[in-house]
């Protein structure tokens, strides 16, 4: 997390696609409300993921090299990352990637092309369910 000049921490998200347009619109839909950080691959982000926590991802199902797929399980694999509330986004619909996916514990599933509003809805909804967890714990 960040902070705000009000000294709020704001929530860090990590948007991970390899298409440059819909970084820029994930981007641009939630830079008002949360520090967005884009990355155009698989790859990319689980190097990223070595260093940082964010507290939530945007993954894209369909990218070269390593999709979203391989790129979930890799990261819940991951020492400290596991617990990363993630959201696929995907532009095809196919019921045994959904499964897929839910095994590996996403909170969402998101279609392209997806509207802005929608988007910021399932994220403060997902954080909301995180805080409720949370609040619970203690």
């Amino acid at each position: 997390m960040s902070q705000t000049e009000g000294g709020e921490a704001r929530k860090c998200i990590l948007a991970v696609d390899d298409t440059a347009i819909i970084l820029t619109r994930i981007s641009s839909t939630l830079r008002d409300d949360y520090e967005v950080i884009t990355i155009n691959s698989g790859v990319r982000a689980l190097k990223y993921l070595e260093q940082e926590k964010p507290d939530l991802i945007l993954l894209d199902i369909q990218m070269p090299q390593k999709d979203g797929i391989e790129t979930l399980r890799e990261m819940r694999a991951m020492p400290d990352r596991a617990d990363i509330p993630v959201i696929m986004l995907t532009g095809v619909e196919d019921k045994g990637t959904v499964l897929e996916s839910a095994k590996l514990g996403i909170r969402d599933y998101i279609l392209k092309p997806f509207h802005s509003e929608e988007l910021l809805k399932r994220i403060r909804r997902v954080f909301e369910e995180e805080e409720r967890k949370h609040t619970a714990l203690r």
